[in-house]
């Protein structure tokens, strides 16, 4: 993993939603790969965020994927709507939808990147007959629906386990699949994180919460990316 580059994604949820346009410009400047959007409906999880028309207003101000968590259910029929907002990457709970293999394949044929997000109590065993259709998985290293909470250590062994499921299918011919963790990641454990086998890191206040004297987010970003063994 020490050789692998890693990917950051600044999560909105804690950027101020009144400079939303400069604040995802600024974390482009200071060198995210992608924006983290993470849509909450008050009934999947217990809280209402955002949802396509702040994504599509959004879009027009950087040049980096838009990577939409969606933690909402019933889950199909907002994805087009997402799709059509300017999101590269979708990624939903597999408790959101009746058919996650036609999901996937929705996601996909809708020309994004799709991904399948397990929460801490949510099997790894769910992976085990949609491989061929991922490109992401997200671990859910807090309970979804706030931001600011914990990382929850136990998420540790089961990115070890997630990885080398994906190391195995890609040995026997598969795609390339991203493995993100998000919830709690700070400079102080996404050196943990990432030799547990994540390759793409969710932060939030921890990007956030600690500006530059400008405004900008350049100084955390490289401290993460210090902190998780890539100069």
């Amino acid at each position: 993993m020490k050789t692998q580059a890693i990917r950051l994604a600044p999560s909105i949820l804690s950027a101020d939603f009144a400079r939303l346009g400069e604040e995802v410009r600024a974390i482009e400047a200071g060198g995210a790969d992608l924006v983290h959007v993470d849509v909450m409906d008050n009934h999947y999880v217990p809280n209402l965020t955002i949802g396509p028309l702040v994504c599509a207003a959004i879009r027009p101000h950087v040049s980096i994927p838009l990577d939409v968590h969606l933690m909402v259910e019933p889950v199909d029929a907002l994805i087009p709507l997402f799709a059509q907002a300017g999101a590269r990457i979708i990624t939903f709970h597999p408790e959101a939808s009746r058919h996650v293999d036609r999901t996937l394949g929705m996601i996909r044929e809708l020309g994004c990147k799709a991904g399948l997000a397990l929460n801490p109590a949510t099997s790894l065993a769910v992976l085990d007959h949609v491989m061929d259709k991922l490109d992401m998985i997200l671990l859910m290293s807090v309970n979804p629906g706030f931001g600011g909470q914990k990382f929850i250590t136990a998420t540790l062994p089961k990115l070890a386990a997630a990885r080398a499921r994906i190391e195995a299918h890609v040995a026997s011919g598969g795609q390339p699949i991203w493995l993100q963790v998000d919830g709690g990641v700070t400079v102080d454990n996404i050196g943990a994180i990432r030799a547990a086998g994540a390759d793409t890191f969710v932060a939030g206040s921890a990007v956030f919460g600690a500006p530059d004297a400008d405004g900008g987010y350049r100084g955390v970003l490289q401290r993460l990316r210090a902190h998780a063994g890539q100069d």
